[in-house]
């Protein structure tokens, strides 16, 4: 018996877990998913009519909410060190002020967050009409950051194909050194291509969850929790394989 529960709290899917569990991305993922997964729930019930139960997993996702607002709240400068660092390298020009234009809306989006977190917790007082306001500007900036992020991926992915295709039609009677550096170079592109892919297909899905919260569209919460659960578990696969060492 004991060799049995060895194996199963020492295996290492479990450690692997309380490795991604230990990072704050990784324990933002998981909450996010169920979140959303709570989300998607509730509407279920509300829609066979059990409120008792709905009221419940309804409870869980709002806690769940304001509990990753509060894991947030040090995110807005990192966003601000990546932009500045985005001005400093070179690159094409559209991916460089994409990113730029990117971070500084994820920057504004969650200060804003912050403040909806504040007032949330009754740090702060705002009234009923201007917290509404700022939880709305937070999500147009989400919304913006979303966008901004499609776009740098079409750009990241135009440019890293036409890569790809030059060097599949590169030459292969060069020197040995010179077709090895093409294939690292190559599965790098590819690498590359597929994360920027996923990445895309996480944004696209996203785009939803803030697009519904200004009203821009009327989706209702089954969909948008099916939506926000799917990329949370993208997201979290990506920060599995990254602490992993896989691609």
């Amino acid at each position: 018996m004991a060799t049995v529960a060895s194996q199963v709290i020492l295996h290492p899917v479990v450690s692997q877990g309380l490795k991604v569990l230990s990072t704050t991305v990784g324990r933002d993922k998981v909450y996010r998913a169920v979140q959303n997964f709570a989300r998607l729930y509730a509407w279920l019930l509300l829609s066979s009519n059990n409120k008792g139960d709905a009221t419940k997993w309804n409870g869980l996702k709002s806690h769940l909410a304001l509990g990753r607002k509060l894991l947030r709240l040090a995110k807005p400068i990192e966003h601000l060190q990546v932009a500045l660092r985005a001005t400093q390298t070179t690159g094409p020009l559209g991916e460089q002020l994409t990113t730029v234009a990117r971070q500084l809306a994820y920057f504004l989006y969650l200060t804003y967050d912050a403040i909806v977190w504040a007032n949330a917790i009754k740090f702060i007082n705002l009234s009923s009409e201007k917290a509404q306001r700022v939880n709305r500007t937070a999500n147009r900036f989400w919304l913006s950051g979303i966008t901004l992020n499609i776009i740098n991926a079409a750009l990241k992915a135009q440019r890293v194909t036409a890569e790809i295709s030059q060097l599949q039609r590169a030459a292969i009677d060069e020197k040995v050194s010179s077709a090895v550096d093409r294939e690292v170079k190559l599965r790098g592109l590819e690498a590359t291509q597929a994360a920027t892919k996923q990445q895309f297909i996480i944004d696209v899905l996203d785009f939803w969850l803030p697009a519904t919260a200004i009203g821009l569209v009327n989706l209702n919460d089954g969909i948008v929790g099916m939506f926000g659960f799917i990329t949370s578990v993208l997201s979290l696969q990506a920060q599995w394989f990254a602490l992993s060492g896989k691609k």
